[in-house]
């Protein structure tokens, strides 16, 4: 207070024009302070504008997307979707209205369509979801909620009301498919069901 006394007595023993600059220069102090603190919080805004707006595009949306693999010249799958988008946060691939192609020895082993397919950029692994149907070499048909494929030494797991159909020969239905490495033989597992078919007529 005694500061602030000794002031206001300084500036009060002041001729009018020097009261007149002082006051000036004070104005033009205080709209200096503003100015700054203004473009503090404008800049501070613009940056995490800026920031968010590069999270934003860690996601890239697309439409017509394709991947492939390929080692040593030989393919190992192909998938197309229909639309998509990637992420660089996770690396994965997520697309819709699937369809792709698996190789085995540079030939069609296992065709497929689902209605959505993600694919791990780090793992490999391919995951399709809902309504989702392939058909294999012997012409050896599935039909499951949720496939699952990790590798071509892998089996490929289907989850999630399981039917397989062979030709008119079989059709089975289970919780959980696998699809052997080679795309040859299939297991199931979980509640089962297998009807077994002649030619003429049928066995169950």
């Amino acid at each position: 207070m005694k500061t602030l006394k000794r002031i206001y007595e300084r500036y009060k023993n002041l001729d009018k024009k020097k009261r007149t600059y002082l006051l000036t220069v004070l104005a033009i102090l205080v709209v200096m302070l503003w100015a700054f603190m203004s473009a503090v919080m404008i800049t501070g805004k613009y940056s995490r504008d800026q920031l968010k707006g590069s999270a934003d595009e860690q996601k890239v949306d697309a439409i017509g997307i394709i991947i492939t693999e390929t080692k040593e010249g030989s393919k190992y799958f192909e998938i197309y979707g229909e639309t998509g988008n990637y992420s660089n946060d996770d690396n994965i691939a997520t697309l819709h209205n699937v369809i792709g192609n698996f190789y085995k020895d540079g030939n069609v082993a296992m065709s497929f369509q689902s209605s959505k397919g993600t694919y791990n950029e780090e793992t490999g692994v391919i995951t399709l979801y809902e309504n989702t149907y392939i058909v294999l070499e012997d012409s050896t048909s599935l039909n499951t909620d949720k496939l699952i494929w990790s590798g071509s030494d892998k089996e490929t797991v289907a989850e999630g009301n399981v039917v397989i159909k062979k030709n008119n020969e079989m059709v089975a239905t289970a919780d959980k498919g696998f699809i052997s490495a080679g795309y040859e033989n299939f297991k199931i597992a979980g509640n089962t069901t297998t009807k077994l078919y002649e030619r003429k007529g049928k066995t169950e």
